[in-house]
C-alpha cells in the first residue's frame, strides 16, 4: 500500500494530512484503516501541511517554588464573600491571543469580576 499512499500524497501537492489521504483512498475503493495510512506515511517520511504555527503561551520555571494551597483543595464556603477563587484562560483569535481572568465567589458560584 505504500506506493498508493505515496501516489495520493504526491498527486495532492504533498499537502494532505493523514485524514485526507485516507479519505481519498476510501473514495478510490481501497479498504484501509486510517491508522494504517498514518503508519505508512510515517514510514515514508511524509507529513501534510498544517496551517498556523504552534504557540507556547506558558513557559514554566521548574526552579520556582509553587504557591501554597490556601484552601487545601476545599472549594466550599459557608457564606458569601468568604472564599474567592480565580482562573484565567487564553483564547486564540485571528489577530493573536486574548487573555481573560475571572474571580468567582465559591459560595454563590458567581463571577464577581
Amino acid at each position: 500500500m505504500k506506493p498508493e499512499v505515496r501516489r495520493v500524497f504526491d498527486a495532492n501537492f504533498e499537502v494532505y494530512v493523514v485524514r485526507k489521504v485516507w479519505r481519498q483512498m476510501q473514495r478510490e475503493g481501497f479498504d484501509i484503516a486510517r491508522c494504517s495510512v498514518g503508519r505508512l506515511m510515517r514510514d515514508l517520511g511524509r507529513q501534510g501541511v498544517i496551517r498556523g504555527k504552534p504557540v507556547k503561551t506558558t513557559i514554566s520555571d521548574k526552579a520556582a517554588a509553587c504557591p501554597l494551597d490556601q484552601v487545601t483543595r476545599q472549594f466550599h464556603a459557608p457564606a458569601p464573600n468568604m472564599l474567592w477563587v480565580s482562573d484565567f484562560i487564553d483564547v486564540a483569535t485571528w489577530s493573536g491571543f486574548v487573555y481573560a481572568a475571572f474571580v468567582i465567589d465559591a459560595w454563590a458560584c458567581y463571577i464577581l469580576g
